[in-house]
């Protein structure tokens, strides 16, 4: 549940590599008919109509699924007229969370920003306004002016970068804040051959489990939520029934360490990702290069 007394979805179906046209609306139509009841997308993402057909499409009720898009500024839009651009897109009168997508994006500061944000609460077009990839400075500064405290942070979490986002986790937890984990599977989707596949393979032999469900039962063991996808059907199943995985204390830190040691080559990718950014690319563009050291969905 969010602070704001909102329930929310423990996992939710990210459309961020979808692409858009049939085939996006299809992979979000088999992702609502497999069990997910959160469709995450953005304005960014380039495919909110799409998943706006896909939930009309469904046959659920409004209050059936839980909706969740940013503010990626694109088109020049602010807050306010994003906000209607988004709802007319997806064609609901209201998103159960909308999300600031980047602290760069918020302008002309966090403070102000923020403060469109209220209003849009306020005026009912989102039940919980939040944000995501804020660290412990963004979320520091927002909340020392917010008079309404962010429902969630959707942020990269993963044991490869659990240490470097632990501050960011405590500060949200002091907070009421919800954690929302993007490429949770990255250590074996997109950073495969380190030194969390032999705890994992264990892990999962013992819990005769998939990786893949490990990491997301190590995400839920955080105390976050999941952002994911697929298209493929009998993952997403798998994605879905992780939530039961009896993950222990022992696991979690087995996973804990591996993911430190782990750390120091991804950081190395990362920075050279952020050279890219501050030599002057837009924030789509840096979004583009990230896509293959972050994957899934951010």
């Amino acid at each position: 549940m969010l602070s704001t007394g909102n329930t929310i979805p423990a996992i939710a179906y990210g459309t961020w590599t979808l692409g858009n046209g049939d085939n996006a609306i299809g992979q979000v139509e088999q992702a609502l008919d497999t069990g997910f009841d959160h469709v995450d997308t953005a304005q960014s993402y380039g495919n909110e109509e799409e998943a706006g057909k896909a939930i009309a499409a469904s046959g659920l009720k409004r209050e059936e699924i839980y909706i969740t898009t940013k503010f990626s500024g694109r088109d020049n839009l602010s807050i306010a007229e994003s906000i209607q651009a988004s709802l007319k897109k997806l064609n609901v009168d209201f998103v159960d969370l909308y999300l600031i997508h980047h602290p760069r994006l918020a302008q002309p500061d966090i403070a102000t920003a923020w403060a469109e944000m209220e209003k849009i609460k306020a005026a009912g077009l989102a039940k919980s306004i939040g944000v995501s990839n804020f660290g412990v400075t963004e979320l520091t500064t927002l909340l020392a002016s917010a008079k309404v405290k962010p429902a969630a942070n959707q942020i990269l979490l993963h044991p490869y970068v659990h240490a470097s986002q632990a501050p960011t986790l405590a500060l949200c937890a002091a907070n009421g804040i919800i954690v929302e984990a993007y490429s949770a599977l990255n250590p074996i989707t997109r950073e495969p051959g380190g030194a969390l596949d032999k705890p994992l393979a264990e892990i999962s032999a013992k819990l005769n489990a998939k990786p893949e469900q490990v990491l997301l039962a190590w995400v839920k063991a955080k105390g976050a939520l999941v952002v994911t996808t697929s298209s493929k059907k009998d993952r997403l199943q798998d994605y879905l029934a992780a939530a039961s995985l009896p993950l222990s204390t022992a696991d979690v830190t087995k996973l804990d360490a591996a993911g430190a040691v782990g750390y120091r080559s991804r950081a190395r990718r990362v920075a050279r990702v952020a050279t890219y950014a501050l030599l002057g690319a837009g924030f789509y563009a840096t979004l583009q290069l990230l896509k293959p050291v972050l994957g899934g969905c951010t």
